[in-house]
Formats: C-alpha cells, structure tokens, sequence
C-alpha cells in the first residue's frame, strides 16, 4: 500500500469530511447532467454515467453548462444524495454558487492537480479549514474482483 499524502489548497466551503473518492476528468453538467433524486451522473457520454456520487468526496475539473448547476446540485442536497465534499480545479460563479448550496467542504487552488494525484476508491479526508487533504491510495488489493466470464473455470476453496 502506498503512503498517505497531502495535498494543500484554498477553501471554499469550509468543514471536514472523510470518504470514497470518485474521480473524473469530465466537467459535470447539472442540468441534464445529473439525477438530483439519486445523485447519479446521466450525461450521455461521461465517464461517470450511471455512477452515483451521494457520499463520496467529489474530484472533478468543475461545472459546465447552465446556471442550473447548482439548483440540480440544491436538489441533490435536499434528497441526501449530494457528494460528501468536492474537490476541482476551476472555480467559476457556478461552481462557488454549487458548492455554498450543498453545504459540503469544498476546496480549489491546489499546489497539486488533485486530479493527477487521487484516484477513483482511496479514503480522502477533506479538512477544507485549513486547507489539507489528506489522501490514502486504496490497495491494489482492494479493487474489485473482475466478473467471471461465461464457460471460465470457476475458483474452488481449498479445502482446510
């Protein structure tokens, strides 16, 4: 297992939470972009679609599209399916309007691209007072198992 790292930034909602990472390199789209009745992206062509973010420490470049971003993200909130914390890189009016109405840490202006350094299942502990992230890598033991496919021998316990 690697070791755990920190990564500093500026904070824009303030508050501590721990989780799951998920993280993408697509912007998300609120209007259109997401189901704010289960926290599920549903944009056509992102790499997160039909992934539910409700709970996990969000890590993302930022907001695209409308305005409606944050009433979509407000609504996300309201049903309990919002992210834990969010982590992007841009901010923008939008994004700073979405992060305020989650009610969730958020941080930007990192010394690092959190985008390069975390990855999609490691326990993030978001502490967007004094500016720390602090990032345990999942182990490679921890990544699920891949599915078996049809007519492939099936695994056996030894027996004790």
């Amino acid at each position: 297992m690697s070791a755990t790292f920190t990564l500093r930034g500026r904070k824009v909602v303030g508050g501590c939470f721990e989780g799951e990472a998920l993280v993408t390199h697509d912007r998300i789209s609120g209007w259109g972009g997401i189901d704010p009745r289960s926290g599920t992206v549903i944009e056509t062509r992102h790499e997160l679609k039909g992934i539910s973010f409700a709970g996990k420490v969000l890590v993302f470049p930022g907001a695209k599209g409308s305005s409606g971003w944050s009433s979509q993200f407000h609504i996300a909130r309201l049903a309990g399916v919002a992210p834990g914390a969010m982590l992007f890189n841009e901010m923008t009016a939008k994004m700073g309007l979405g992060a305020v109405v989650v009610h969730a840490p958020a941080m930007t202006g990192f010394t690092e691209d959190p985008l390069e350094r975390i990855r999609t299942g490691d326990w993030v502990r978001v502490d967007a007072d004094a500016g720390i992230v602090e990032v345990t890598p999942r182990s490679s033991c921890s990544d699920p198992p891949l599915p078996q496919q049809p007519n492939a021998p099936q695994r056996t316990p030894a027996p004790s």
